[in-house]
């Protein structure tokens, strides 16, 4: 074997430390180009100082925590099992409607639709309608808010023989505020399930 011409260098032979090394320089560069982004672009022109500079915040809707419904529910609790926000009456605040019903351990408890608007002073919110009463006997589904109407398909009775675990009325049910109150519209007739 002949010499080589050049010298044998240390640093050109690798070693695991000089891998560990590489991949901790890596992941340092890797990590600082995360944290460090541009701006995001915008194609909003410019406002002049008689513009304004940002939109007022919207106000949250009002929560169900601590709410009192109009429900009578004995030793179980009244719960909350559907809920849609939006600005019904047109003020620019919304509200919040909710599906409550007992929290009963067995069968099918009727539900009651209510009304929330924000307390007095960032309060606990409160019912300012009920849209459907439980004492009505109807299960709500299909629950949902769009462009100012609450619309529900209410599950029913058409007889009190009917017992609470079959409803055998299907009826598509929306509500709207006039101004003065919420107005309900539905189909002349029930369709049976």
């Amino acid at each position: 074997m002949q010499p080589s011409a050049v010298p044998e260098l240390a640093h050109t032979h690798t070693r695991p430390i000089h891998w560990v090394a590489t991949a901790t320089a890596i992941a340092g560069v890797v990590a600082l180009s995360s944290a460090v982004q541009p701006g995001s672009a915008t194609a909003a022109q410019s406002t002049t100082s008689t513009e304004a500079k940002t939109a007022p915040a919207a106000a949250a809707p009002p929560g169900t925590s601590g709410v009192h419904f109009p429900l009578t529910c004995g030793p179980v609790k009244a719960v909350v099992v559907k809920k849609v926000t939006g600005d019904l009456d047109g003020d620019g605040a919304p509200e919040t409607v909710a599906v409550v019903h007992c929290d009963a351990p067995m069968g099918t408890p009727p539900d009651g639709v209510y009304v929330l608007t924000r307390g007095t002073a960032g309060g606990t919110a409160r019912v300012v309608a009920t849209l459907v009463d439980p004492k009505d006997r109807r299960t709500v589904t299909d629950f949902a808010f769009d462009a100012g109407t609450v619309t529900a398909t209410l599950l029913g009775y058409s007889s009190a023989d009917i017992p609470s675990c079959c409803p055998d009325l299907k009826t598509p049910t929306s509500w709207h505020w006039n101004g003065k109150a919420f107005i309900r519209s539905t189909p002349t007739a029930a369709h049976s399930v």
